[in-house]
């Protein structure tokens, strides 16, 4: 065989594997910073994608004030603009609002101006609705490409991944979704050994891309079950603003 075949074949190959790394893993910055984890052991970033979701989101928040928790939500602009009193809600009771795009689409194949349309369209939708822009965005199945972190900047806005993704769109039952939230508290049990480092970001879901009033009530039970026990671990449960501004003392 021709070497020079092979070694075409090889960097190929190579390039591809670099590419979708960069693309899909959470924790990869080979296309542009991203926010990955919160600044201390002690804080938790819960978050939410696809919503907001009327037959979830309400239930949600009541789950949240619960237990003194503040999270994230990651927006939908074609469900901000179905459902503006929510997002108003969502916001009332302290929780911090994100943009998700505009129609939730895989943006790997997207041309750079069909992406700053999808972030321009929810950044709008948000701004319309609480009158102020979002700050942060998730890109939706949380893969990137290079002209991402170009249309995020351009709207002020900072990417944010996640340390644990555990799944709970497609959870089938809520003994499932609680064994796999599990490692949050794992890493919780450590703190007493190693106080220094990094805190977890979660990514839930309180609504489905595919349509309004998604059926998210194993999240519902999954968080109902852990967010007493994390937080008798000793974990604050923060946004991402306070997550990614001074570390917790």
């Amino acid at each position: 065989m021709n070497p020079w075949l092979i070694t075409t074949s090889v960097a190929s190959c190579a390039a591809a594997g670099v590419t979708a790394y960069g693309a899909a893993w959470p924790r990869a910055q080979l296309f542009g910073r991203t926010i990955c984890h919160t600044n201390s052991p002690r804080q938790l970033a819960v978050t939410f994608d696809d919503g907001p979701n009327p037959a979830i989101t309400p239930k949600l928040l009541d789950i949240l004030e619960q237990y003194n928790a503040l999270a994230t939500f990651f927006l939908i602009g074609r469900f901000v603009r179905e459902c503006p009193d929510l997002v108003r809600e969502i916001n009332a009771r302290g929780h911090a609002i994100g943009n998700h795009t505009e129609t939730h689409p895989m943006l790997l194949w997207l041309r750079p101006t069909e992406i700053q349309v999808e972030l321009r369209l929810c950044h709008t939708a948000i701004a319309n609705v609480l009158g102020a822009p979002p700050k942060f965005f998730r890109p939706p199945f949380g893969v990137r490409n290079p002209c991402l972190a170009s249309a995020a900047r351009a709207l002020d806005m900072r990417v944010v991944m996640w340390t644990l993704l555990p799944g709970d769109w497609r959870a089938q039952s809520d003994a499932w979704l609680v064994d796999r939230m599990k490692p949050i508290a794992s890493h919780a049990g450590r703190l007493a050994k190693n106080p220094a480092g990094t805190g977890d970001i979660l990514c839930l879901h309180d609504g489905s891309h595919q349509g309004p009033n998604g059926d998210r009530t194993h999240t519902l039970a999954a968080l109902e079950h852990w967010l007493p026990r994390w937080r008798d671990l000793g974990l604050e449960f923060v946004t991402i603003s306070d997550a990614v501004g001074a570390p917790a003392s």
